[in-house]
């Protein structure tokens, strides 16, 4: 029987003894389309088994279950239906809770909204992510209010951990009303095309029976990954913890990387398509990059890479999807991820590349201004590595918006054939130098002017706003020095006794 990918995934690490998140970021690109997941729905214990490293998981609150109301059908002998949990994931300690639908259909409950405090009490306490994995019809009725403030049990325990530890939330049922506020409270969502539905309105409701399902939540930027079934969900959601710290005092992952940290990358697919998918592939740890929020505003691209074996964020405008124009989802894109980051003290690495702002009447309607403002807030008050580089065109806003070492970027390169300005050579020469047009002097002969004069990475770099000017081959080992000299960013900053006065 063909094994699906967790399965691979578990095989490797077993036979191998491999515990590093690097190891399994590699064992699951090499399984990647070797193998498919089930095509069936996984019970709650499956779920739980796919998630954990085998024999490791550890129940907690196994037995208990709620005291039966006089409004219920007879005794109600069901144990709450929700399993929680902590144990080994790849070799890092997380915390669990997995809602069973086929106890009483993971309906929430005092007793289980409890179960889960106490999952996150210990979560917060030993600094460890949480994985919630939803599937409940909803509150349990006979209960009335007090389920209802379950849901607001869980609510304070997310907002407590959020920025502490990491947290995914994985949906491969469904994710309803007040259960879908709680999950869109974690740090990422993965769903299942399977069955997987996240909404807080019912589709009934709604009048679409698309409304909540994979496509439709992660078109809308709710969810960051979606996955075919159950159990690529969960390989899915172990991809993405590999990514991650433990919690915010620990900072990016670090692995060692067999990819030649100096090597020389080729960029010639990108300057052919402008794709930026292509160049974060080319200078990336054995090409992979985890995208994320892909169908969300495809003109800016986000995720995370390994370079040299740190692990990094990535925001990049990406010119091959309607020109990488700045919009106002792209900036909200943008700025979620970066914010992300910065609470894990983890590098971003900015790529510029755009043809400017969203110049539309939808755009100010969005508001945009208040959308952009989101962005610059999320730049200026990062204390994580930011380093930027431009790799195309950066023009007007666009350049003051996205990683200028004004904003707070620590460190700027720019391409050779790079072009910054206030704006386009073109739009300068029609505003400003018309009437400088004559038989003898064209108005390409003006534009190639301005780009060499005004409009060059020469003239960004004079102005001290780019540190240095780089080949495109290069950009893989300028990245990973500059990570380097920033490894110990916030980290390790020495206090001066006193001064060594000149006796």
């Amino acid at each position: 029987m063909e094994k699906n990918v967790s399965e691979m995934i578990l095989d490797a690490l077993k036979t191998a003894g491999i515990k590093t998140a690097a190891a399994l970021r590699q064992i699951f690109s090499d399984a990647e389309g070797k193998a498919t997941a089930p095509a069936e729905c996984l019970t709650a214990r499956g779920r739980i088994e796919a998630l954990f490293d085998e024999g490791t998981f550890m129940e907690s609150g196994k037995y208990v279950r709620r005291a039966a109301g006089e409004l219920d059908a007879g005794a109600d002998d069901a144990f709450e239906g929700v399993i929680c949990g902590w144990g080994s994931v790849c070799g890092k300690l997380v915390y669990a809770f997995c809602q069973d639908y086929s106890r009483t259909k993971g309906a929430l409950t005092e007793a289980q909204a409890r179960k889960i405090e106490e999952i996150y009490r210990l979560a917060l306490e030993n600094g460890a992510p949480v994985i919630g994995i939803f599937d409940s019809a909803g509150a349990l009725l006979p209960e009335g209010v007090r389920a209802l403030a379950g849901y607001s049990r869980m609510m304070s325990c997310v907002s407590r951990a959020s920025g502490v530890i990491p947290q995914i939330a994985v949906v491969p049922g469904t994710c309803a009303g007040s259960a879908a506020v709680v999950a869109g409270m974690f740090d990422f969502i993965v769903v299942s095309e399977t069955k997987g539905t996240l909404s807080f309105n019912a589709p009934f409701v709604l009048g679409s029976a698309d409304a909540g399902k994979s496509e439709f939540v992660a078109k809308s930027g709710l969810a960051a990954l979606t996955a075919k079934n159950d159990g690529e969900c969960i390989a899915m959601a172990k991809l993405l913890l590999s990514y991650l710290p433990m919690n915010n005092m620990e900072g990016t992952e670090e692995g060692l990387s067999r990819d030649e940290v100096n090597r020389h990358i080729d960029t010639s697919d990108y300057e052919a398509g402008r794709n930026a998918k292509s160049l974060i592939a080319a200078f990336a740890d054995d090409a992979k990059y985890l995208e994320l929020y892909g169908q969300y505003a495809p003109e800016m691209t986000v995720g995370f890479v390994s370079i040299g074996g740190t692990v990094c964020g990535v925001v990049a405008n990406n010119k091959a999807e309607c020109g990488g124009v700045l919009t106002a989802g792209a900036a909200r894109k943008a700025a979620k991820l970066i914010t992300f980051c910065d609470s894990f003290d983890i590098p971003v690495i900015t790529v510029l590349d755009s043809e400017g702002p969203d110049i539309s009447l939808e755009a100010e309607a969005s508001p945009y201004a208040a959308e952009l403002a989101k962005l610059a807030f999320a730049y200026a008050n990062a204390k994580c590595p930011l380093i930027t580089l431009i790799a195309g065109e950066a023009y007007g806003a666009h350049f003051s918006l996205m990683g200028a070492k004004a904003l707070g970027a620590d460190v700027v390169f720019a391409l050779d054939s790079a072009k910054i300005g206030v704006m386009s050579a073109g739009r300068a020469v029609a505003f400003l130098l018309n009437d400088k047009i004559t038989e003898s002097v064209t108005r390409a002969d003006l534009e190639a002017k301005w780009d060499q004069k005004i409009g060059s990475p020469v003239a960004a770099a004079s102005a001290g706003e780019v540190d240095d000017i780089i080949d495109s081959a290069e950009i893989r080992q300028r990245l990973a020095g500059a990570l380097m000299m920033l490894s110990a960013k916030n980290k390790c900053a020495p206090a001066r006794r006193h001064t060594n006065m000149p006796l």
